[in-house]
């Protein structure tokens, strides 16, 4: 069997560190790991309209924002194959057939959904689109006949649902859908970076984010403006490594190496935590670090969006051809499935032959 993966961002606002880190850097290293037949990267606008129905134009301006942010990090159109949702039509078609065997119960009980419903303040005033995501998206997962999705923690509820959806099909109408694995994100620093104001998330909404197109300076003045230990007031202070923001940003993206190049004070980040734990050293001097190790992974990122920037039109073709190749296979994954529910009246010639003898009696 193919190993196939299906991941994907809605397109709601430029990405950020928080999309490299947890998710963006590790796609690139699985497309050019060779480990996977087909790579399906999804700009997920369908979805990005079920709560943003009244702004199709912020959705649709960041169509191309997304699509930079993916060429720039280095995902390649000739070995991943890059799509919009929206240009899929066989995706609502199969998203409907699955609707008949979820209870709207078991949509209540989702997790994921629930604390998104709560996120939104949705409360009774739930847009249908957005209950039923869960489902759109073991429509998109089984498509393309995933067998892997990489997926942060906080989306597992949401795989198990398609899961359930899968065994449910396969049980009512036979051995059908492929019933995919999660790839959890391997660096737990990675799994959620909080913002720039010390919020537990960075959030495209809070404006706390440093994103992957900002320029050298704003990145360097969202750094040096981090908030940090709030009771580290002077150099000589103890301060709190744990729940640090500057600290967390360091866990995910430095390496010893950065220490020999930024900071030869260090070895690595633990004696920087030590030092900075029993006091003598100063904010100003890690963030100064921090915005070292962060430039110099975004430095490479910056000039290949550059370079995409100059062909804008071009960027729409790779969309325009990874969309047909998407929906190629999303049509052959939807015959199988109107197969196996015995509803695909004119291309099943022994139906026809059946009943044109019934008639003849």
């Amino acid at each position: 069997m193919s190993k196939i993966i299906l991941t994907g961002d809605r397109p709601t606002g430029r990405l950020h560190v928080g999309h490299y880190v947890g998710s963006l850097k590790r796609r690139v290293e699985l497309q050019n790991s060779g480990a996977f037949d087909k790579i399906f990267i999804m700009i997920a606008d369908a979805q990005a309209l079920t709560d943003n129905a009244e702004h199709p134009e912020k959705v649709r301006q960041n169509i191309i924002e997304v699509a930079l942010d993916y060429l720039s990090c280095g995902l390649d159109p000739a070995k991943s194959t890059l799509f919009i949702q929206s240009q899929i039509p066989e995706l609502c078609e199969l998203s409907f057939y699955y609707m008949n065997l979820v209870t709207v119960s078991r949509l209540q009980r989702n997790p994921t959904v629930k604390s998104e419903i709560q996120m939104r303040n949705f409360e009774t005033s739930i847009p249908v689109g957005f209950f039923t995501y869960p489902i759109s998206q073991a429509a998109d997962i089984t498509a393309f006949k995933a067998t892997t999705v990489p997926v942060g923690e906080d989306q597992l509820p949401m795989i198990e649902q398609t899961r359930e959806i899968v065994r449910k099909f396969n049980s009512v109408y036979g051995d059908t859908l492929i019933e995919p694995d999660v790839l959890l994100p391997d660096n737990k620093a990675c799994l959620r970076l909080p913002g720039i104001d010390g919020k537990a998330k960075m959030s495209k909404s809070l404006g706390n984010c440093i994103y992957l197109s900002d320029t050298e300076a704003d990145v360097r003045q969202k750094i040096m403006s981090m908030f940090t230990d709030p009771n580290h007031l002077k150099v000589s202070d103890p301060g709190q490594v744990e729940g640090n923001p500057v600290f967390i940003y360091l866990d995910a993206f430095c390496r010893d190496e950065h220490f020999a190049e930024f900071c030869p004070d260090y070895q690595n980040l633990d004696e920087m935590k030590a030092h900075y734990t029993r006091g003598g050293l100063g904010d100003v001097k890690v963030k100064k670090f921090l915005n070292n190790v962060i430039q110099s992974e975004l430095a490479p990122i910056r000039e290949r969006r550059k370079e995409f920037e100059k062909d804008i039109p071009a960027v729409y073709d790779i969309l325009k051809k990874g969309s047909e190749v998407a929906r190629e296979a999303a049509a052959a994954t939807l015959a199988d499935v109107k197969s196996a529910m015995k509803i695909n009246y004119f291309d099943d010639l022994e139906l026809i032959q059946s009943q044109s003898e019934k008639f003849k009696n």
